[in-house]
């Protein structure tokens, strides 16, 4: 059956004793219907300010991480050159030294350099 918008208890089958939908509730939820529109502005220019601040702040991080990956690929690039430039018998002198002042060091060293090996080694075959 068509709603006809008629709101009468005696014509929709109400029961005695229970109230029927009248205005003043469809005005208050229609006031809290805008209100939460409202609230949900508010809530959306609060996620926007937090969102822009989290950008900049990334933005920041960002450009300090690139600082140091730059400054550490320098310093790479300089240990190189000087690998390059260096005697090999040299190098095996400085590394006995090292050895030699720093032993559990230069054991973790060679196992990590063994285990990277041992890793390239193994997915070559």
């Amino acid at each position: 059956m068509p709603d006809t918008g008629n709101t009468n208890p005696s014509t929709t089958g109400s029961m005695p004793g229970t109230s029927a939908p009248n205005s003043t509730a469809a005005t208050t939820t229609g006031t809290a219907g805008a209100g939460n529109r409202s609230t949900g502005t508010g809530t959306a220019t609060a996620l926007s300010q937090t969102a822009q601040e989290y950008g900049q702040k990334i933005s920041e991080v960002a450009t300090q991480a690139k600082d140091y990956v730059t400054d550490k690929v320098s310093v790479v690039g300089e240990k190189i050159k000087d690998l390059q430039n260096a005697d090999i018998g040299e190098l095996a002198e400085n590394a006995k030294d090292y050895a030699r002042q720093k032993p559990g060091q230069a054991i973790l060293i060679s196992a990590a350099a063994g285990l990277i090996l041992g890793l390239i080694i193994r997915g070559r075959r």
